[in-house]
């Protein structure tokens, strides 16, 4: 069973994570969402089901669907956090950052270090 986020950005016909419905929850531009990705933005229209695309969303849904549930459940206020809220440790760096970097794994550790118990 899929998350709530990652049901909404799922397509159930490409089997795939949908780029446009991932750049919709943030209300970011594809071609921001092709940055984060790392890959051209046309990538994410010809060959949404690529390897690389759907590895680099599923980090971006993971990050935001555990941001989401320290929040309330709250998806609006995730993405916002995602894009806009400095983390500490990163050098003032939010979310995004590091992600676009290929640093996704360090921002989920981040967001785990408070569930498990240690001043984030």
């Amino acid at each position: 069973m899929l998350s709530t986020p990652l049901e909404t950005v799922y397509d159930k016909q490409l089997r795939c994570i949908f780029p446009d419905r991932v750049a919709a929850m943030p209300h970011m531009p594809l071609a921001e969402i092709a940055r984060i990705a790392d890959v051209h933005r046309d990538t994410l229209a010809r060959a949404p089901n690529s390897p690389k695309v759907q590895t680099r969303l599923g980090e971006v849904m993971r990050i935001l669907t555990e941001a989401s549930d320290m929040m309330g459940d709250d998806l609006a206020k995730a993405a916002i956090w995602f894009r806009h809220q400095p983390l500490s440790g990163f050098d003032g760096q939010t979310a995004e950052e590091p992600v676009a970097a290929g640093h996704a794994q360090a921002v989920v550790t981040h967001l785990a270090m408070p569930r498990d118990g240690v001043y984030a």
